[in-house]
């Protein structure tokens, strides 16, 4: 039994569809665990256990372990990260799971500073102290999170951001839930850290052009200072503060540091990443 925390998110919900698709057993958990049946939908049912459950409630965590062992952790990004997922590793460890996989962040370098990447790293650190099997997965920028620039592209043709024209690293939240599955179904890929990108870099500009494209009109990329695009989107995103940083910070980061593609996906899985241009297409309508 493998044991889904985040499985309402981006990632672990395409992780329980392609378990669902293996019939690898699955409990997912939510604390609106009707909402997450009606996500599922009849798809797979027979292979997953849909239960309540709450991060920062430790008994509805141990029972969730119960008789599970593996665990895949994907939180969303908040204040209270380092709490909850070393809670959730510890209760793990004392529950019997034998194997982690967690959903991380790139390494950065110190001289472009990630808040949330320093917390991930301190959550990697308990796993490594924990003695307990566990593979980090490290991706890149996710495709699924240029959907943030749908408003501003369906309304006025432009999106906004910091980061010039540095090339970016992007990978496909499914992608990244197929190399999950398999470090959970597969012995010999288990107990390594991999970091994940797709097979092409694109800057904002790039992703500008190929959305005027297909979408037959003129999208325009603007560039900002990072100070300007900090409270942009505090005042006009209504981002709380410390989102608003992360995604500063992450633009800077890609500035100062060059970012390349590498081959990880396409080593494990045997196929080659899903592309830029084929997620735009798929969703182009989101941007209409």
């Amino acid at each position: 039994m493998i044991v889904i925390v985040g499985a309402t998110g981006t990632i672990g919900s395409a992780l329980v569809e392609r378990l669902a698709d293996l019939g690898v057993p699955v409990r997912a958990l939510s604390r609106e665990p009707e909402k997450l049946r009606k996500q599922i939908g009849e798809k797979g049912r027979s292979a997953i256990e849909v239960v309540w459950a709450d991060a920062a409630d430790p008994e509805s965590l141990r029972r969730a372990c119960t008789g599970a062992s593996q665990l895949f952790l994907a939180m969303s990004n908040s204040p209270r990260q380092i709490e909850l997922e070393t809670s959730i590793i510890q209760i793990a460890g004392q529950s019997g799971i034998e194997h982690i996989v967690k959903i991380s962040s790139p390494a950065f370098e110190q001289s472009s500073p990630v808040a949330v990447a320093g917390w991930h790293q301190e959550i990697e650190q308990v796993l490594r102290e924990s003695g307990l099997t566990h593979t980090v997965l490290r991706p890149y920028a996710f495709m699924q999170n240029l959907m943030r620039f749908a408003p501003t592209i369906t309304t006025q043709n432009v999106f906004f951001g910091s980061m010039g024209h540095s090339p970016c690293n992007f990978i496909d939240c499914r992608d990244i839930a197929d190399v999950a599955a398999e470090a959970l179904t597969n012995p010999e890929v288990t107990g390594q850290i991999y970091t994940l990108t797709g097979s092409e870099i694109f800057s904002y500009p790039q992703i500008a052009a190929r959305l005027s494209a297909l979408l037959h009109r003129p999208i325009s990329y603007i560039n900002m200072e990072p100070e300007e695009l900090l409270r942009n989107l505090i005042e006009h995103g209504h981002m709380p503060p410390w989102l608003a940083n992360h995604v500063v910070e992450i633009q800077t980061m890609s500035r100062v540091v060059p970012e390349s593609p590498n081959d990880t996906v396409r080593r494990l899985l045997g196929r080659e990443p899903r592309k830029l241009e084929a997620f735009l297409q798929e969703y182009v309508e989101n941007f209409r």
